[in-house]
């Protein structure tokens, strides 16, 4: 299916591995120009690498850390142009209220809750200029499925579905579109050390990650291609009456 994304040009956060990655190489199998960016400089060369193996399209990498204002300026200024953007960057603990101090909550919704509104603040003053974007915010099923062990990424996944919707609702008057996607558990390796240590906290046990998923703290999981696929079908005209909205991939 040609999802008409050919010559567009978009911007990935945490670009360098796992979901991220997939989307780059599925936004890259339609064509798409690509600006990645993420803290690691040799995963993001790796990444782009193998896209300019396959495929005839750009490839931009930027080493930066979204937590840092001087990195994020940078990051915002790679929006100016942008067709899409993909939020995806994020690394929030494992931890249940009594585990986790205050600042490793500030720490991670510095990256992923408030990484993700402030850049799309600054691609959406972009697209509502130009009257066309889309922006794409990964999130993560603990919105839905609210998790006493993963209390802090439940609670930030959950207040970015509601950013997205919100916002979502009402660009469209401005030519923009705006939707989230819940991943479930899927298989990259921030997940993997996630349920390890959600394990250790549960049953004093780091391998017992199967009995996460039967007990249900986490849902089964899904390939990292298989999210790619649901991004890039969004972002793409083929769902051009879509938006203010987050679909379950769960």
């Amino acid at each position: 299916m040609d999802l008409h994304l050919a010559g567009k040009t978009v911007v990935i956060t945490g670009g360098s591995k796992g979901i991220g990655a997939a989307c780059a190489k599925s936004f890259a199998a339609e064509g798409c120009n690509l600006i990645l960016v993420a803290r690691n400089q040799a995963l993001l060369t790796s990444v782009q690498n193998q896209i300019l193996d396959t495929h005839r399209v750009k490839v931009e990498t930027h080493s930066l850390d979204l937590r840092d204002q001087t990195d994020f300026t940078q990051a915002a200024k790679l929006c100016a142009t942008v067709d899409i953007l993909v939020n995806n960057a994020g690394d929030i603990p494992s931890g249940t209220l009594k585990t986790l101090d205050e600042a490793q909550w500030r720490n991670a919704w510095e990256l992923k809750l408030f990484g993700y509104i402030n850049l799309s603040r600054e691609a959406y003053a972009f697209m509502t200029e130009r009257q066309s974007g889309v922006i794409i915010n990964v999130i993560g099923m603990a919105a839905e499925r609210a998790s006493y062990d993963y209390i802090c990424g439940s609670t930030a996944n959950a207040a970015l579905a509601a950013f997205t919707k919100g916002l979502g609702l009402g660009s469209t008057k401005f030519g923009v579109r705006v939707m989230g996607v819940h991943p479930p558990s899927t298989r990259t390796e921030r997940i993997d050390k996630l349920l390890q240590s959600t394990a250790q906290q549960r049953y004093g046990d780091p391998t017992r990650t199967a009995d996460l998923i039967k007990d249900g703290v986490f849902l089964p999981a899904i390939e990292p291609q298989q999210v790619a696929d649901a991004v890039t079908y969004l972002a793409s005209p083929r769902a051009s009456q879509l938006s203010g909205i987050v679909v379950n991939l769960g």
